[in-house]
């Protein structure tokens, strides 16, 4: 599996990030697929080479991260960054009509981080402050804006091209971890970029690809008809919205199915089975836009 592969070639997991491992609000993220939900859906439309979690992509951030900066804040701040990830992920974003950023969800970060009392302990051992990880964009490396490149970003880009756009190869893996330096950037803010055009022209090429993925027609109609399950089930009280921030995938769609709605389970049955000719030319949102322009060697990627 190239994910294993992947995390092998970032390095162990360093001992004082162990314990954070085991924290609930963490462990709930490996039943809540990177790919929102998608893994659940018509296997004529996704056909994702391996299972990737949110816990993989947090572990994976985290790794990258220490990597770079031997910073354990910055490196714990990593590892809880998609903690307030839903079921379904950016289907939730769908849903609340927040197309463009993909960023609704986030706002639980801190009720979940503050309600997790093994976080809180681990912390306080460590004598680190949790405002230090609750607000994990203070750390540039983490998260930045695009189409700057931060540990999030291109860890996206790797694990989509492993699974989904399956662009990415063992030989890319090595390259790209390989060529990977941190710069600062023109806001002097701390910045992942590479040391050859070669391997930034490739993880550009690769995030393109994702690009076209994500505004396809079938696309948008899947993260929609999910959207308008979730929608429904809230609706009909069957869940809470809050509950899509304490169940995980399986369970949450399983519990939709045993309500036995028709009008639910016939959504259900038409995500589950879709055929690729059979989905309608849909009038495509404002889809966040998965740009990026690297620093490489201390130049911008379309500067050089």
């Amino acid at each position: 599996m190239l994910l294993g592969y992947y995390l092998t070639q970032l390095g162990d997991v360093p001992q004082f990030l162990e314990k954070y491992l085991k924290c609930p609000s963490l462990v709930r993220l490996k039943k809540v697929g990177y790919f929102c939900g998608m893994d659940y859906a018509s296997k004529d439309i996704y056909s994702f080479k391996e299972y990737i979690s949110r816990f993989d992509h947090s572990l994976s951030v985290a790794l990258l991260t220490y990597k770079l900066t031997k910073n354990k804040c910055a490196t714990i701040a990593a590892l809880f960054h998609d903690v307030a990830t839903p079921c379904f992920s950016h289907v939730i974003d769908y849903m609340n009509g927040d197309y463009e950023k993909q960023e609704s969800t986030e706002e639980y970060t801190e009720v979940i981080l503050r309600n997790d009392n093994y976080l809180s302990k681990c912390l306080k051992e460590d004598q680190i402050d949790l405002n230090d990880i609750i607000n994990f964009k203070k750390y540039t490396v983490v998260d930045n804006d695009r189409p700057k490149v931060c540990a999030d970003r291109i860890d996206g880009v790797i694990l989509t091209g492993i699974a989904w756009t399956k662009n990415i190869l063992k030989k890319d893996i090595d390259n790209i971890v390989d060529n990977m330096k941190m710069f600062i950037n023109e806001s002097n803010e701390d910045e992942i970029g590479f040391k050859s055009l070669e391997v930034a022209k490739k993880v550009v090429e690769v995030s393109e690809s994702i690009d076209v993925y994500c505004h396809s027609n079938e696309d948008n109609y899947m993260m929609h008809l999910l959207a308008k399950i979730t929608q429904m089930a809230i609706d009909q009280k069957y869940i809470s919205y809050e509950d899509l921030y304490t169940y995980d995938e399986e369970a949450i769609l399983k519990l939709f199915k045993e309500k036995n709605n028709k009008e639910l389970n016939n959504l259900i049955k038409e995500f589950e089975n879709k055929k690729l000719n059979d989905i309608p030319v849909t009038n495509i949102p404002n889809v966040k836009v998965r740009d990026l322009n690297p620093i490489v060697n201390g130049k911008r990627y379309k500067d050089n």
